[in-house]
Formats: structure tokens, C-alpha cells, sequence
């Protein structure tokens, strides 16, 4: 589980069957998008998406606007996928361009830069990229953050 703000994590599937470990991170909330886990006293909202598939932009909107309504009641989310490299990473980078305003190419360079495993399948970027209208191609997202972590 890695803390991208200090109300947002992304983590995977695994972890999410972990009560112990949830609470020791002080998860109040879940968005799940591989299978559904209910743990006791913690929110969750279940999407099952695949990953290496284009993302539908309502649910991208549906979890972004799950993530964003738990941090306005003061919980802290958890946005998990099987092994919380790719589908997670797009919900968290649509959830840091809808809070912060972010481009998509800065909130990737921070999902990444706090999350290592970031491993965004190409057809999730261009799912972002449509609903958000930013036209930057995937290798070029992919050059950028290159030069940006050797700079």
C-alpha cells in the first residue's frame, strides 16, 4: 500500500482482505475494482473493471466522485485492483485531476513518484485521456516521465 496523499492510497486486492493491516493505515474507505471485499466499519464501493481495456468514462466518474465524497467526510481511501499497478493507478490519477486540477501527465508523475509499481496499461491512459479531453498519446506520457525521473 503506498500513500499518494495523506487521504489517498493505492494498494491491491490482497491487502484489501486485511483488517489488521487497514487499520493500522487508518483506511476508512475503499474503492475496489477487482473483487469485492467488505471489511467491518470500512466504506467501499465495488467497480468491477478489467484491466488492459478501455475504461467507461461513468465509471471513471463514479469512482472518482466516491473517493472525492469519502475525503469530504474525513476518511482516508484506499483504491485498490488486483495488483494495484494499473487500474488503480487510473482511478487515482482521474481522482488527482478532478481534486487538484492536475493535467493527467502531472498526476501520473505523482502516482508514480509515490507509487513505484506504476504500470498504467495503455488503453486505461486513452480512457483518461478521452474523458478529460488531453491529447497526449501514451509513449509521449511515457517519454515524459522518463526524462522527468533521470532529470
Amino acid at each position: 500500500m503506498n500513500l499518494i496523499r495523506d487521504w489517498l492510497c493505492i494498494g491491491k486486492y490482497l491487502e484489501t482482505l486485511d483488517l489488521d493491516l487497514l487499520r493500522a493505515h487508518g483506511i476508512g474507505a475503499m474503492l475496489q475494482l477487482a473483487n469485492p471485499t467488505g471489511q467491518p466499519g470500512i466504506e467501499s464501493l465495488s467497480l468491477l473493471v478489467e484491466d488492459g481495456v478501455p475504461l467507461p468514462g461513468h465509471l471513471l466518474v463514479r469512482g472518482v466522485e466516491f473517493v472525492q465524497n469519502q475525503k469530504r467526510l474525513g476518511r482516508k481511501v484506499l483504491v485498490a485492483c488486483g495488483a494495484g499497478r494499473s487500474r488503480a493507478v487510473a482511478f487515482v490519477v482521474a481522482t488527482l485531476k478532478a481534486d487538484e486540477g492536475l493535467a493527467l501527465l502531472q498526476a501520473l508523475q505523482t502516482v508514480r513518484r509515490h507509487h513505484p509499481e506504476t504500470m498504467l496499461h495503455p488503453a486505461l491512459w486513452d480512457s483518461l485521456c478521452n474523458l478529460y479531453d488531453e491529447d497526449l498519446p501514451f509513449r509521449s506520457a511515457l517519454r515524459a516521465m522518463a526524462s522527468k525521473s533521470s532529470a
